[in-house]
């Protein structure tokens, strides 16, 4: 490179403040063997000061300013919508408001969680009447819901019916009579009076029992404990204990009284399914089928059959007049939790471990639907009272909500 290109070393001095301002490395040691009487100089001996100069200051503001013109990245709309739709550009948003529908304070941009969930926690079973469902959890209240409207509203509210929650509620159909039985052990009777659902004077509370059942007409009340006995109390004589059918001692967890109130049908955690005879006190028959714990027995509306499920995965259906099983009905992946009846006896309802709810055909075998909106556990299924030419059935279980279902007409 020739220097004749810069005008004079005047012009040359005044770049190289620009490049190492104050350097002492470029003052008067090295700097005049640059301008010594040449007036061209090589490349060779500019290259050591190219090597030591840093960018000059015009060429860093040329360079910030490319990096400034250089497009930054897009988020396409459908992204945006996304990001949107996943709730990230309201996480900030913290503003509150009463919700309209309960009143309760809540997030401005969020469904009202008093509304949307029935229970704070997991739903362990529902009852239902000609114009209610009842529903208990783990929390200490019992919620009553209308059947009447299709909206469902709460009727009802029993604030602390059991301080460590309810485990299972059984009602009958006219909707006069209930029984729920909780955690802590105790077993409360409530009868319907005035609109209302208030506490019975009958109660047994010192029975300890697990799972309970009650007739048809109310009056009798049964229950099965963890030693596998089955107690029987008479709510209109005070709640007397009238008898005590004995097992072989397996954990009861489940148990039925059949619409005419000649059986008695309970599942045990050793497998074992048995059905005792009310007007004999005898046990006609001790079910085999099931080697792992049963979950659920329900009998069928004529009490011909009874259905018995559990960690099998599989429904057994049992002729009741003989004593055998009739049917293996397959087709869940996980434990079946509960099973139900429709009024005619033409479907069966089971809801399973998985959030799975199936709809079985009794003549067939064969399932004609399955609902599976959740991934948790359905602990209870119930048939609706049929309305018209339409049946219904509603689900509970540990996303704290019930689900109700209605049969699709073409109409």
């Amino acid at each position: 490179m020739a220097l004749r290109v810069l005008p004079s070393s005047a012009s040359w001095r005044s770049i190289i403040p620009r490049a190492l301002p104050l350097s002492e490395s470029l003052s008067a040691g090295r700097w005049p063997l640059l301008s010594l009487n040449s007036s061209v100089l090589s490349s060779s001996l500019l290259r050591p000061v190219a090597i030591s100069l840093t960018i000059p200051g015009i060429l860093s503001d040329i360079w910030d300013s490319v990096l400034r013109a250089v497009p930054k990245k897009k988020v396409s709309h459908m992204k945006r919508r996304h990001r949107q739709m996943a709730g990230k550009a309201l996480k900030d948003v913290k503003n509150l408001a009463s919700c309209p529908g309960c009143g309760e304070i809540k997030r401005s941009h969020v469904l009202c969680p008093h509304c949307v969930s029935a229970h704070p926690i997991d739903i362990f079973s529902l009852a239902v009447t000609e114009s209610q469902i009842l529903s208990a959890s783990g929390a200490s209240s019992l919620k009553v819901y209308s059947t009447a409207d299709t909206d469902f509203p709460l009727a009802q509210s029993i604030d602390g019916a059991h301080k460590l929650g309810c485990h299972h509620i059984v009602t009958i159909p006219s909707g006069s009579k209930a029984v729920s039985v909780g955690f802590g052990g105790e077993v409360k009777v409530w009868a319907h009076r005035n609109g209302g659902w208030c506490e019975d004077e009958n109660t047994a509370k010192s029975a300890e029992i697990w799972a309970p059942a009650l007739s048809e007409n109310g009056q009798y009340l049964a229950g099965v404990s963890h030693d596998g006995h089955i107690k029987v109390w008479d709510l209109n004589a005070g709640g007397r204990q009238i008898q005590d059918y004995e097992t072989k001692g397996s954990f009861g967890t489940c148990l039925d009284i059949s619409s005419d109130g000649r059986f008695i049908a309970s599942g045990h955690e050793n497998g074992n399914v048995y059905i005792f005879s009310t007007a004999t006190g005898r046990m006609p028959f001790s079910l085999s089928g099931l080697v792992k714990p049963v979950r659920a027995v329900a009998f069928s509306p004529a009490g011909k059959l009874l259905a018995a499920a559990g960690d099998s995965k599989v429904i057994a259906l049992y002729d009741t007049m003989s004593g055998e099983q009739v049917a293996n009905i397959s087709g869940h992946s996980a434990w079946i939790l509960s099973l139900a009846w429709s009024s005619t006896g033409e479907y069966l309802l089971s809801g399973a471990f998985d959030g799975k709810v199936k709809v079985w055909s009794v003549d067939t075998k064969m399932c004609v639907a399955t609902h599976s909106e959740i991934e948790k556990p359905i602990w209870s299924v119930k048939w609706l009272p049929k309305t018209g030419k339409t049946e219904g059935f509603a689900t509970a279980g540990a996303n704290g909500s019930i689900a109700f279902y209605r049969e699709a007409t073409g109409g």
